[in-house]
Formats: structure tokens, sequence, C-alpha cells
């Protein structure tokens, strides 16, 4: 006869589980395929530091396997998003990150949306056809190098880096991207002085 756990019990598992479901866990992943869809996460916020971060030095490539830092972006904001094709709450976002791109990418600013797919390239083309997505670059870094460097544990994971390489904001989990909240407090950040110090400018919603 089976074992059956009292009604307390099931309700306090229900709710653990529910309360992670939203984020992947980069130590759980399954072998670069696409998962089923979890449940609806919460949109995440991002959050904007008091002073920046030094960001240690981390590479990966673009869809054509050129080698890239972040010093490739510098002189430019940056909106780096590490995520997979097999985190379903990733996936669901990456919509608004095209979208963000298309509303703000420029000299100014760029999204860059960082694949950590074992699988390289392939799994990540195969994604944007599905999706639509047209503005976002390909970049990949199956060795999740860059989640090492930020101290990631769990995707999507969001940063918001500055023209000098340091990391001024930071979302964990999934967002819309293209929100006039979230395009708010990306220009919060980029008017910031170099010098780290809280910008004081009052920005208009767009």
């Amino acid at each position: 006869m089976g074992t059956f756990l009292p009604r307390r019990h099931l309700l306090s598992l229900w709710l653990a589980a529910g309360a992670i479901a939203g984020i992947a866990l980069i130590t759980s992943r399954p072998g670069d395929r696409p998962e089923s869809p979890a449940p609806t996460a919460p949109v995440s916020r991002l959050a904007l530091h008091d002073q920046p971060v030094p960001v240690p030095a981390f590479g990966f490539t673009d869809a054509g396997g050129a080698p890239l830092s972040l010093d490739s972006f510098k002189g430019r904001t940056v909106l780096l998003n590490i995520w997979a094709t097999w985190c379903a709450p990733c996936r669901k976002e990456m919509p608004s990150l095209d979208r963000l791109q298309a509303a703000m990418g420029g000299p100014d600013f760029q999204v860059v949306a960082l694949s950590i797919d074992r699988g390289g390239v392939a799994p990540v083309r195969v994604f944007f056809g599905e999706v639509g997505l047209t503005r976002l670059g390909i970049y990949l870094d199956p060795p999740s190098a860059s989640t090492r460097a930020f101290n990631v544990v769990g995707i999507p994971t969001t940063l918001l880096i500055d023209g000098e390489g340091r990391e001024i904001g930071r979302a964990t989990g999934p967002a819309e991207w293209d929100s006039s909240e979230i395009k708010v407090l990306i220009r919060q950040g980029m008017s910031r002085p170099t010098t780290g110090n809280p910008s004081t400018t009052e920005e208009k919603r767009s």
C-alpha cells in the first residue's frame, strides 16, 4: 500500500515548487533541448546599483565564431541577457528583447542576448526562426563563462553594463523588456556620470 502525505505537507510542497518554477537553474539544465512550458513566472524589475560593479573579463563569440568580449561594445550601454533555448522563461521573454533592440538599439545602446546552449549556434538559429527574432544578434557562450563572471545561479539573468564595461543594474528572472518602466530605468542608467554616482535627472516615460 502506498504512503500518503498529510494534506498540509502536500500544500507546502506545492507552494515551494511554484516559487522556483519561473527561473531555470543552471546546475539542473537538460541537454540543450526545449522543455515544456513552465508556469508563468513573475515579471522581474531591473534594479540599478548605487555604484557600478567591476566585471571580470570573459569571452564569447558571434554566430560565425568570431571572438568577442564586453570590450567589443565599449562606449555603448549593453543589456546583457544570459539565456538558453531549453529555458522556458527565457524563450518567453526573448520577443520583448527583440522589440527593445528595435526601439533603442543604436550607437549608444545594444541588447546582447548571450546563449549558453551547449549545442552552439544550431539550436539558437532554429529558435530565432521559430519566434521571428529579427533585430537581435546571435551571441554564444557554450562554456558558460558569463555565468561564472557574474555569479549567475539561474537564468534568465540580465545585466545592464555601462560604456566602461561595469555592471550598473541587474534583473533575475524574465521581464517585459520593452515596457515603458524598464525603458525609463535603462535611460536612467545610461544618463549616470562615469563616476558611478546616481543621476538625479528626471526621465520621461517613453
